[in-house]
């Protein structure tokens, strides 16, 4: 009884350690990696509109979420479906 004890923790230890060396333990690592440049992204997004720091605002609040921004001044969000579902309380397009 002792040793399957034994046996297993050893075995829940040797995951952990091939976890960790992979770097799949701490998953903010990898988020972090991965993440967009959204105030370049939104920067480029947001060139053209009348109201510049409330889109780049809304946008940048969108990018965080989604991790997308469409490509272009407008339009196209059909390249990001998160990016293009969020509404406000209104039921707008939260994101320019």
């Amino acid at each position: 009884m002792a040793c399957t004890k034994t046996r297993f923790m050893s075995t829940i230890i040797f995951f952990i350690l091939i976890l960790h060396e992979m770097g799949i333990s701490s998953g903010r690592q990898l988020i972090k990696e991965q993440m967009i440049d959204c105030n370049g992204k939104c920067g480029y997004r947001c060139s053209k509109a009348s109201r510049h720091k409330m889109c780049i605002r809304a946008c940048n609040s969108c990018c965080q979420r989604c991790n997308c921004v469409p490509p272009g001044t407008y339009g196209n969000y059909n390249a990001c479906p998160c990016y293009a579902n969020m509404t406000t309380h209104g039921g707008r397009h939260k994101c320019p």
